[in-house]
């Protein structure tokens, strides 16, 4: 398997641009995905540099040996200079004190959920597909999709919904859920899109059901509490003038991303000094969010609601 199958890269030359490399520095890529990332990372560094890459997905570690430059096969388990980490980036910090890393130079996340995922049938991340309703990016811990929808109570569901999936439509939703589920168990995706196709508007049918996903997806591997574990690591473990290159996708991940780096924590509560300037670790590289060209959002779909934010440690 090659990151060409998994996924492409988004952003790839401004998010690596945006780490400023040192060629004998620590980088830490939290989202390896199908390696194209850390495989650009990896060429910038010098033969004392370092990159541990983290993914919890069994999937990607295939993707460890890839294509490298000229179509060559790159197998980055055979360079010195690579570790790669399977586990949520939730455990930065424990990790990296495993690996007796104090401070790192530089971190790169690219937060999307990869196409990989989304065409994978036996997952159940889309609702393209009539597939077992799994959700979980570790496939080896953790309740499924179907264990929430079949478990949680009304109100935590339309919580979900509501927070997740920003849905109208979320208490209706969640009381037609529990409903249905007296009757029989959810089990695959089909379930679900038969019961959420009856309340969303025709309109918008597709791009809400989209956010049905979305929701349950996050709920089902805590995504929101992942990201504000590793930002906050992050921020303790990067140096003085090291980087923070972020890849956002949507408007509730965008928002912990800019708090942490404007404030300094995910809630974006601002201290500070006596003369009343902001006290934060991070000033930010770019003040606007770098998007995707026009041509790579038309030759990689994936890119097109990509946002990327960088900011330095101060």
């Amino acid at each position: 398997m090659t990151d060409s199958c998994y996924h492409i890269p988004v952003l790839l030359k401004e998010s690596i641009d945006g780490l400023n490399i040192q060629p004998d520095g620590v980088y830490v890529d939290v989202t390896f995905g199908g390696g194209g990332h850390s495989r650009e990372l990896l060429s910038r560094l010098g033969p004392d540099g370092r990159l541990y890459s983290f993914d919890q997905d069994a999937d990607a570690e295939l993707n460890i040996r890839g294509i490298g430059e000229e179509g060559k096969e790159q197998n980055m388990e055979q360079d010195a200079r690579f570790t790669f980490v399977r586990s949520n980036f939730r455990y930065l910090k424990n990790w990296m004190r495993y690996y007796g890393v104090d401070h790192i130079d530089g971190l790169l996340a690219d937060l999307g959920v990869s196409s990989h995922h989304f065409d994978d049938e036996t997952r159940g991340f889309s609702f393209r597909f009539n597939a077992p309703l799994d959700m979980r990016m570790n496939k080896r811990s953790g309740q499924t999709a179907a264990d929430l929808l079949n478990k949680a109570d009304e109100k935590k569901l339309a919580d979900i919904f509501y927070l997740y999936g920003e849905l109208k439509t979320a208490r209706r939703l969640a009381a037609a859920i529990v409903k249905k589920r007296e009757e029989k168990p959810f089990t695959v995706t089909q379930d679900l899109t038969d019961v959420a196709s009856q309340l969303l508007p025709k309109e918008r049918e597709k791009k809400d059901m989209a956010k049905v996903f979305q929701a349950l997806r996050i709920e089902v591997n805590h995504e929101m509490d992942a990201l504000k574990e590793m930002l906050k690591a992050a921020t303790e473990l990067i140096g003085q003038g090291g980087r923070l290159s972020v890849i956002t996708y949507h408007s509730l991940e965008d928002r912990i991303v800019k708090n942490v780096m404007k404030a300094g924590n995910a809630e974006g509560k601002q201290e500070t000094d006596f003369f009343g300037r902001i006290q934060s670790p991070f000033q930010l590289v770019n003040n606007k969010v770098i998007v995707p060209t026009e041509e790579e959002q038309q030759m990689n779909p994936r890119s097109r609601s990509a946002k990327l934010r960088i900011a330095e440690k101060k």
